[in-house]
């Protein structure tokens, strides 16, 4: 019984991960930071880790994704983030090519 729990676990887990880089990157297109972005993505029913997140965010800027800044002016100095150009171009393509995925497991799923 635990292991079953612990499959079910981790093949819901592998679904959620597929998923986490096109919800990251439809809320960057206004620069937010990463408490403000993991505090967006659970109202949206995207709970995610800090610890996920932030190498995540990190991972995205260095593919070029994204782009960061810091803001020092107030007490506590926060990294903000948003897309870029580039972001802006693969975000739209991931949206789409997530549309066709849906509508295609959403056709099959009803077939059941």
């Amino acid at each position: 019984m635990g292991e079953e729990k612990d499959l079910k676990q981790s093949l819901i887990q592998e679904l959620r991960r597929g998923t986490l880089i096109l919800s990251v990157l439809s809320q960057l297109d206004e620069k937010k930071y990463g408490y403000a972005l993991v505090q967006k993505l659970e109202e949206e029913g995207v709970p995610i880790d800090p610890n996920t997140l932030y190498p995540l965010l990190r991972r995205l800027e260095k593919q070029g994704l994204l782009e960061s800044e810091w803001d020092v002016g107030e007490s506590k100095p926060r990294k903000y983030y948003r897309r870029t150009i580039y972001g802006d171009g693969i975000y739209l393509e991931l949206r789409n090519q997530w549309r066709k995925m849906a509508a295609s497991m959403e056709k099959m799923l009803k077939g059941e």
